[in-house]
């Protein structure tokens, strides 16, 4: 089987794609497709969680997109965040992100390397009695939740945005040989989009262990999975397919 045009399900970069070079050197097209998009929860939506932000004492950060829809719906209540409230983030890449919205400086601002072990590091005994609240979104994993229950931790979930199905009925799937899903919510879309998905010979690639679950519980047959010790990446894994193709 000829490969000819790949499916990513996920936005096009603004920058170089980093499947160019497969483009080159196979001959493949790939195509950009986002399975799904994220909006903010009204306003409306979050008071229904009878959450109090400002019963909290300290807020979690684990994406960019969690700051602007935390400080949007702060807007929309007319909350006036006190400059008392810390602040975690789980990069400093996020936490430099905070300067958007308020005066870096003059915060309580505490970022760790990326994983929830250093936000639990940060926390460690010196912050352990303050009501945090995570900013999360409605598909978020239960590992940070997890990592404050065992902490014992005083904390509540926040949901200020959510993932949604991109509307997919007027775009067809015929012409693409493979087609690849990052991530669980992309095969909740597709499946929903497609209901009537015949898969035949075209190839599935996911990316991660939870998408792979998520492929073959929906009785997708996948073929390409990353990471792994050898693939770390999808491209790495496309690459090595498309070699083994062309022998």
């Amino acid at each position: 089987m000829k490969i000819q045009k790949i499916l990513i399900s996920q936005s096009e970069p603004t920058e170089k794609s980093p499947y160019s070079d497969l483009e080159e050197t196979f001959g493949v097209q790939v195509k950009f497709k986002p399975f799904i998009q994220v909006e903010g929860v009204t306003a409306k939506e979050f008071r229904h969680q009878r959450i109090e932000i400002l019963s909290h004492t300290a807020i979690i950060f684990t994406a960019r997109t969690a700051i602007d829809h935390f400080f949007r719906i702060c807007e929309e209540l007319k909350i006036i965040i006190p400059e008392t409230m810390k602040y975690f983030c789980t990069t400093e890449a996020i936490a430099l992100y905070l300067q958007k919205y308020i005066v870096y400086r003059k915060r309580k601002i505490f970022f760790g390397s990326g994983s929830i072990e250093s936000i639990m590091k940060l926390i460690g005994s010196k912050h352990k009695t303050n009501k945090f609240l995570l900013a999360l979104n409605n598909n978020h994993k239960t590992d940070l939740s997890d990592a404050f229950i065992k902490a014992k931790l005083h904390y509540t979930e926040a949901v200020f945005y959510k993932t949604v199905n991109v509307d997919m009925q007027n775009f067809s799937l015929k012409d693409y040989d493979i087609i690849v899903f990052y991530s669980p919510a992309d095969i909740k879309s597709f499946c929903e989009n497609y209901p009537q998905f015949q898969q035949n010979e075209k190839i599935i690639a996911t990316f991660g262990a939870a998408t792979a679950k998520a492929a073959e519980d929906a009785n997708l047959d996948v073929t390409i999975k990353a990471p792994s010790p050898e693939m770390p990446s999808i491209k790495t894994a496309l690459e090595k397919f498309l070699k083994q193709q062309q022998q």
